[in-house]
């Protein structure tokens, strides 16, 4: 499962794969919590989705994927999709864009091409901890829309050490993808 530890009698934290995960997935281990992710191989329960957080991200699913079918992109718009961004971290982002169309029930993080984390508790956790990780896989480009500031964080140009560049644009006009050629919506109905 995981590598040997050097004092086998000391106690120490135990890293779980994604395989291992799934495994805890598929017993029901989870059934309980609303939603379950895989970050650093530790399991993280997250909290409800309530009203501000849920019509937020379904405007912006509504609205990406009707900007896609616009510009007939071979995209699809995929909410809370499980994204397998290396043998440690199995993430559930709330939209992703990909062109994958595997039969596998998880998306590769390398066919994601857009993810997005909705956050109205959870801002910090979404722009610092989840961010290194998901520039790490090499998410092309990654945004955070803070419900609370309606502000919408771009983040591309991904590094092993995190995004190198980002910007942050206030909800109410046009955003434009930075690395999908074509891609823009209109925020006001966020």
């Amino acid at each position: 499962m995981n590598v040997a530890v050097s004092d086998p009698t000391s106690p120490h934290g135990v890293r779980l794969r994604v395989c291992d995960f799934l495994v805890l997935v598929d017993s029901g281990a989870f059934d309980a919590y609303s939603k379950s992710e895989l970050i650093d191989g530790e399991i993280v329960c997250v909290n409800s989705q309530f009203r501000p957080h849920a019509m937020a991200k379904s405007n912006l699913f509504v609205l990406l994927a009707n900007a896609l079918t616009a510009n007939a992109s071979p995209l699809s718009a995929i909410v809370e999709v499980a994204v397998k961004l290396d043998d440690g971290n199995l993430f559930e982002p709330d939209i992703v864009l990909t062109a994958y169309d595997g039969s596998d029930r998880i998306v590769p993080g390398t066919a994601v091409v857009l993810a997005v984390e909705v956050s109205d508790t959870t801002l910090k956790h979404d722009l610092v901890r989840k961010a290194g990780f998901y520039a790490a896989a090499g998410i092309p480009e990654y945004w955070v829309l803070d419900v609370n500031a309606r502000t919408l964080h771009q983040l591309w140009s991904p590094k092993p050490d995190g995004y190198g560049e980002r910007r942050e644009v206030a909800l109410g006009g046009t955003i434009e993808a930075l690395t999908i050629p074509g891609l823009q919506i209109e925020t006001q109905n966020i």
